[in-house]
């Protein structure tokens, strides 16, 4: 008798471990790539997004423009030029090719300065819950900034960042506001991408 109790006894102490793991399991981190700006180099440009355009050793060629709701930009010397839909590599091409007309062998660079064709949307318990164009390496206490912070009733051990994947499922990551101030989860303040949303339980 006294047996089979320690047996069950210990049957049970399994269980309750195994139950406390599952609630410590954290949730997903992203993966590395996804933090770092290689992962945006197919990020396809859209209507009122900022693009910087350089062209090595021509500064009057060298602006920043916003691309039009048309989709297109002007460029000094071309006019006219599409952009919407393009990668910053494909535009960075079309305009080179087209420079080369009028320079030798153009050096020309095109990044995005801000994306403001794709939002990030807060909701819950926040000063101004909204919607936000997605600037270049926003990352979640920036677009918690933006907003004007928490209210007084946001629990900031528990904000959820949700992100749609291509398949039509949803990953959540966590973010522990107190624990990354104490330096206890550097990598959680992660950066942003088209379409997450925040979520400030209370």
């Amino acid at each position: 008798m006294r047996g089979s109790s320690w047996g069950a006894a210990s049957l049970a102490l399994g269980l309750l471990m195994g139950l406390a793991g599952c609630a410590r399991e954290p949730l997903p981190t992203p993966p590395v790539e996804d933090q770092t700006s290689a992962a945006r180099e197919d990020y396809r440009i859209g209507p009122a997004d900022v693009l910087g355009i350089r062209v090595w050793r021509n500064p009057e060629l060298s602006i920043d423009v916003p691309v039009r709701p048309d989709g297109r930009i002007s460029v000094p010397l071309l006019g006219d030029v599409e952009a919407a839909g393009t990668t910053t590599a494909e535009l960075r091409d079309v305009i080179a090719e087209q420079l080369a007309e009028y320079i030798t062998a153009p050096d020309v660079t095109v990044i995005v300065v801000a994306i403001n064709s794709k939002r990030v949307h807060l909701v819950g318990e926040l000063v101004r819950p909204t919607a936000l164009p997605l600037t270049v390496d926003m990352r979640v206490l920036d677009a918690i900034s933006a907003v004007g912070g928490f209210t007084p009733f946001a629990n900031k051990r528990s904000i959820r960042i949700l992100r749609n994947q291509d398949d039509g499922s949803v990953i959540e990551y966590r973010f522990n506001y107190n624990a990354f101030l104490r330096g206890n989860e550097p990598g959680s303040n992660i950066r942003l991408q088209p379409g997450d949303t925040i979520v400030v339980p209370d």
